[in-house]
């Protein structure tokens, strides 16, 4: 199964390049700032699709793969979005298994567009940054610990 077969799958892909991508900041290799850049526009462009998606089809657009496929997901989202509103869009950006559905549900309950895209733009700012430098604290900590075992 390739990953963008599963929804769930291809949002743990964005996390994992981008925390994988981190520790390379750590040594100097690459700076934090473009990291930090490409995975805040990543996120805010990517989320602000998914928002028009479903803003522009509505529920029509869980009849359709691979939502259909997946009731599981839609349902938590659902609930998440119902529950939490603009809070949930916020943590969007946090929780791996909502972030393929949170912002297409923002849309399909018709969130406005400027509440909308002011909480998402905070939020991927933030994820942006603390997803890499959770990579480069664990590039620092595996750094120490390599040069503590001598090599």
């Amino acid at each position: 199964m390739y990953a963008g077969r599963h929804p769930a799958i291809t949002a743990l892909m964005a996390t994992f390049s981008t925390v994988a991508t981190a520790p390379l900041g750590a040594t100097g290799a690459i700076p934090f700032f473009p990291i930090w850049a490409g995975a805040a526009l990543g996120a805010i462009l990517g989320s602000t699709f998914s928002w028009w998606l479903g803003w522009r089809y509505g529920e029509k657009i869980l009849t359709m793969w691979p939502l259909k496929d997946h009731p599981d997901l839609v349902d938590r989202a659902a609930g998440t979005f119902k529950k939490w509103g603009v809070g949930a869009v916020f943590l969007g950006h946090f929780i791996g298994p909502l972030r393929p559905v949170i912002f297409l549900f923002a849309g399909m309950m018709k969130m406005g567009f400027l509440p909308f895209i002011t909480v998402n733009t905070l939020s991927a700012l933030a994820w942006a940054w603390l997803i890499p430098k959770l990579g480069e604290v664990s590039g620092l900590a595996f750094g120490w610990g390599w040069n503590a075992l001598g090599f």
